[in-house]
């Protein structure tokens, strides 16, 4: 091969390791900082505190609380509805606290209910539930205050083995979300910005084929 020939093959080999590289070391430098390091993109981070491994509840059967209408009149429950077994086949939205629903208990449902209302479409995939852990219950001031909330007494046997499994500290603040297969998987406290639980709220069920 003459020199003119070697000279043009050894720049063509040049230009194309030099465009190999423009594409290939961005690739190499985010395996590097994905894998080889803590770092994480700051739109991969969940806004609630993750609970790893998931807690599969116990699926136990809870008695539902019946609450006072507006009109003083006990709300209608058929046979059937007079006991709950909760966070199956839907999405749920968790409140465990005294029955007697304190400033922190009345906050944090608040931010359950408005988290849900929106929602819009999928609200009806999201169950808003108040496990009572004892005082049983402040039914006039939920039912004015927390329409459509499902209230179960927990403070019974079955009720302190669910509760068991939900972590205490700060549980007056803190609301968790329990997947439809009854796997407690996240927390949020009630007093941050909501706007965080429903973002991941909307990201679940986007990508959830179940609930």
């Amino acid at each position: 091969m003459n020199t003119p020939a070697r000279a043009l093959r050894a720049r063509a080999l040049r230009t194309l390791a030099g465009l190999a590289a423009l594409f290939l070391l961005p690739l190499g430098l985010a395996f590097f900082a994905y894998y080889g390091s803590g770092w994480r993109p700051a739109g991969r981070v969940n806004h609630g505190v993750l609970i790893s491994p998931a807690r599969p509840l116990p699926p136990v059967t809870l008695p539902r609380v019946s609450l006072q209408l507006a009109t003083g009149a006990p709300e209608p429950l058929g046979a059937a509805a007079t006991h709950g077994t909760p966070f199956r086949g839907h999405w749920s939205l968790v409140y465990v606290g005294n029955g007697a629903c304190d400033s922190a208990c009345r906050q944090a449902l608040y931010v359950m209910r408005q988290t849900r209302l929106a929602l819009n479409n999928d609200m009806t995939r999201l169950e808003r539930v108040f496990l009572a852990s004892g005082d049983c219950c402040a039914r006039e001031l939920l039912a004015r205050e927390q329409a459509g909330l499902e209230v179960l007494d927990a403070a019974g046997p079955a009720g302190t083995a669910l509760l068991r499994e939900f972590p205490s500290p700060g549980r007056e603040h803190s609301l968790f979300v329990v997947d439809p297969l009854g796997n407690l998987m996240m927390s949020y406290d009630a007093r941050g910005d909501p706007h965080g639980l429903l973002g991941d709220l909307k990201k679940l069920l986007t990508l959830s084929h179940i609930g």
